[in-house]
């Protein structure tokens, strides 16, 4: 039975970085690596040294997690990692984004997330790591990113619960809640050049950081990751400043 590991969105960014280090400094028989754009998968399999399986599926498409199910079925691997890191979001008002790309930012970011893990666990032994990319917009509210960051507050719990869930079979969930990291998210989230986007990102990190600090926690059996001393503190303030306070101060600080 073969191990693996299998990480989504890894043709760019976070995801990319996350299948880099986990064939670094850990050992599987093959890695899974899922994002739509196939070219930029088999550039990603020609920077590995672990084999790896290139599957092209748009996960914002319900047939994908069928053909997710189907393949697992019919290979019966031994999941030791699963990585959802699939999402995107789009700075704006509501008025500014169209209905489809809000319905795709729920489908993406948690649906998705919850097709594979749900599908990956009957083939997850003791021992396993599930990361699912969540974000410091999940501890809150967060106006002109409203659908992005609802998303990750469902991601947020949903990891949680599952991890208490899970801890009889003695596997982990991490919520990886990263902060404003260089990656091409802002390519898509600025898109629509809207009046209401953030022009101001403080405490700017890389994904190789990040995703260092996710796989330490990932190890240690840890329930969240978040990285630097200025996303813990948003962390920690936003358990006791109210909701409506948070929403203005990140109204302001957005300009």
């Amino acid at each position: 039975m073969k191990k693996i590991a299998i990480v989504t969105g890894a043709s760019s960014g976070i995801g990319w970085e996350f299948a880099v280090q986990l064939d670094r400094d850990e050992s599987f028989d093959e890695m899974w690596v899922i994002a739509r754009r196939k070219e930029k998968l088999e550039e990603l399999a020609s920077v590995l040294k672990t084999p790896v399986k290139v599957v092209p599926l748009d996960l914002c498409e319900y047939a994908s997690f069928d053909e997710f199910k189907a393949l697992l079925e019919a290979e019966k691997p031994d999941i030791k990692v699963l990585v959802n890191c699939s999402g995107f979001g789009k700075f704006g008002a509501y008025s500014d984004i169209a209905v489809p790309d809000a319905l795709s930012m729920v489908d993406l970011n948690a649906r998705a997330p919850v097709a594979l893990t749900e599908y990956s666990l009957p083939y997850m032994s003791e021992g396993a790591r599930i990361l699912q990319v969540a974000s410091i917009a999940g501890f809150h509210p967060i106006p002109y990113l409203n659908v992005y960051a609802a998303t990750k507050v469902f991601l947020l719990n949903y990891s949680r619960a599952l991890g208490y869930e899970l801890k009889s079979r003695k596997i982990t969930v991490t919520a990886v809640c990263p902060g404003w990291t260089k990656t091409p998210f802002f390519d898509v989230a600025t898109n629509g050049g809207t009046k209401k986007e953030v022009t101001k990102y403080t405490g700017m990190r890389t994904a190789e950081e990040m995703v260092t600090k996710a796989l330490k926690c990932s190890r240690k059996g840890k329930d969240i990751a978040v990285l630097g001393l200025q996303n813990n503190g948003h962390r920690f303030l936003a358990k006791f400043i109210p909701y409506s306070a948070i929403m203005k101060i990140w109204d302001k600080i957005r300009k």
